[in-house]
């Protein structure tokens, strides 16, 4: 089974650091070698470098397994055991380190009170900061993990919460629309105009299956979404009949772009419901859809009796009572944050525009 090439590295980020670490050091110093030391001795000191790395990774990997299991004890142990460990360690490398130094050229270092001097100096100076800086990086980047870890878990909550927030806003199906379409079909069946009552049937199914079948972090094409769009135009003419007309302007580029799920259907809604339905001879609905730049604008208009009362022409409303225009504004929020605009424009001399500006994605 193939494993992702992201968590195999992450899991494998100690070794990758360690490795890599110590083979900068070697690197180091050959580079400082070569300088000082005759080209005949390079080989040799290589490898000696390479031996004092090797030790340095075993060693290391031991204070590793230390700190885990001194990671859940308090903060003065765990210091404790730092500073004690990485003196241990740094005299078992020096001593290595001192031992395998004059190899190359054909020497060991005999042991006297000067080479102990040497020792605790090569100690003091060297080795026990090189391990105490190691175990600084070790913390480090452990703490740096957990952080990194609590912050995706932190996200995948917020990404948990939206989507469940964003089901709750998806599943609010207008009970206003399903009983008059219900007592619409009822009426046909009971004037045995079972054809028309069939054919409306049909399309509701299609459009609440629609609507249940796809998430609410779904969008699909525009095109798609109009289509949807006049399933329930549809239905709504067999309640109005020559009441109500349509028009649509949508131009080719804006067909293909991705849109939220059941977008239009509530700012449809409330066209009908406040424009339509409040004249006696009905009147028209106009979804026009564009480019504009980097945006997708789309626009639902009536020409019904619109927002009465207005203080100022021109002046924007915003209808949040209803909860199919709530609805969409809390998805909007949800999916775009600030890269949304939604608006409610009165026309002149009567009617009212409801405007979507999102950004536009292609499929």
């Amino acid at each position: 089974m193939l494993q992702n090439p992201v968590a195999l590295i992450t899991r494998s980020q100690f070794w990758i650091f360690q490795i890599g670490g110590w083979s900068a050091w070697v690197l180091m110093l050959v580079l400082r070698d070569i300088i000082f030391v005759p080209p005949e001795y390079m080989v040799s000191r290589a490898l000696v470098f390479g031996a004092s790395a090797m030790l340095g990774v075993l060693l290391t990997w031991g204070l590793r397994s230390l700190y885990k299991l001194v990671w859940e004890s308090v903060l003065v142990i765990r210091a404790a055991v730092v500073w004690a460990a990485s003196l241990v360690m740094a005299l078992i490398w020096q001593a290595f380190r001192n031992y395998v130094a004059l190899l190359p050229f054909g020497e060991t270092l005999e042991l006297s009170m000067g080479n102990s001097q040497e020792l605790f100096d090569g100690t003091l100076f060297t080795a026990f900061p090189l391990m105490l800086t190691w175990s600084a990086l070790y913390f480090i980047f452990k703490y740096n993990r957990l952080f990194q870890a609590e912050k995706e878990k932190s996200l995948r909550s917020e990404a948990l919460a939206h989507e469940a927030q964003l089901l709750m806003l998806r599943y609010q199906l207008n009970p206003h629309f399903l009983f008059n379409t219900l007592n619409a079909i009822s009426t046909l069946v009971m004037a045995e105009v079972n054809d028309k009552a069939n054919e409306m049937l049909t399309k509701l199914s299609k459009f609440l299956r629609y609507s249940l079948d796809h998430s609410p972090l779904d969008r699909v094409s525009l095109l798609h979404e109009l289509e949807t769009s006049r399933l329930y135009l549809d239905i709504e003419k067999v309640r109005f009949g020559d009441r109500l007309r349509l028009e649509f302007d949508i131009a080719s580029d804006a067909e293909s772009a991705l849109v939220p799920t059941m977008l239009l259907q509530p700012i449809i809604e409330n066209s009908i419901k406040h424009g339509i339905s409040k004249v006696e001879s009905g009147g028209s609905i106009t979804i026009r859809a564009q480019r504009v730049g980097d945006n997708l604008l789309i626009e639902v208009g009536d020409d019904g009796p619109g927002v009465q009362n207005r203080t100022a022409p021109g002046e924007e409303f915003v209808l949040s009572n209803g909860v199919g225009v709530s609805n969409i504004r809390n998805r909007l929020q949800e999916i775009y944050g600030s890269r949304h605009e939604l608006e409610f424009l009165p026309v002149v001399p009567h009617g009212l525009t409801v405007r979507v500006t999102i950004p536009y994605e292609s499929e």
